[in-house]
């Protein structure tokens, strides 16, 4: 009696560790994400993104609500940037495309970490080569910092003496965020936009 009852508390005790386990993998916490995301944040989804107040391509004020009104895509960069901008703009609108077509509705945004060259003008002009969605935010330094670190990005003016022919050095995440929950994933640069298009609707379908 005594051995079958430490051999049926040996099995409850396996079964418990794996119950524990499977749960941890898949969110037992109540996230509610956990299957579309693809890797973790330090600090929690939580310590990325917030309250931010910076002006659009068509020149008026917007927050955080007026931006963040369907999924969106946000992208840190500037206009001026030679290489990477560019195809990560044009990466994560074909990912709204990919979107589109599966009947999701999707924002790709660009914040510029580069205000003293990126006028309202110039983001518009920007933006509008791309894509009529692709909508473009500057404003003054200190909106843009105040922007930027919500979301932990970093980026670094070369100085080089030139006011206007210069590099600026940033992170290339694109951070999704959800009109109901906020931050939710970010993505990298060797993220396809097919990988993209399918971990938003994973995350939409799941919220």
């Amino acid at each position: 009696m005594t051995r079958l009852f430490s051999i049926l508390a040996g099995l409850a005790v396996v079964a418990l560790v794996a119950v524990t386990y499977v749960l941890t993998q898949r969110g037992g916490d109540g996230d509610q994400f956990a299957e579309c995301r693809a890797g973790a944040v330090a600090g929690g989804t939580s310590a990325i993104g917030g309250p931010f107040t910076l002006v659009s391509e068509t020149g008026e004020t917007v927050t955080e609500e007026d931006v963040i009104d369907k999924p969106t895509l946000i992208y840190f960069g500037y206009t001026f940037c030679p290489d990477v901008c560019p195809i990560d703009n044009a990466r994560n609108v074909a990912a709204v495309d990919l979107l589109e077509e599966r009947g999701i509705d999707a924002k790709p945004v660009f914040i510029t970490v580069d205000p003293g060259r990126d006028t309202v003008e110039v983001m518009r002009e920007f933006t509008d080569a791309f894509d009529s969605r692709l909508l473009g935010l500057t404003g003054s330094e200190e909106q843009i910092q105040a922007a930027s670190k919500a979301y932990r990005s970093f980026y670094s003016k070369q100085d080089n003496g030139d006011p206007d022919y210069y590099l600026v050095d940033h992170s290339t995440f694109t951070y999704l965020t959800l009109p109901d929950h906020g931050f939710v994933e970010y993505f990298r640069r060797d993220d396809t936009a097919e990988q993209m298009a399918d971990r938003v609707q994973c995350f939409v379908d799941a919220g």
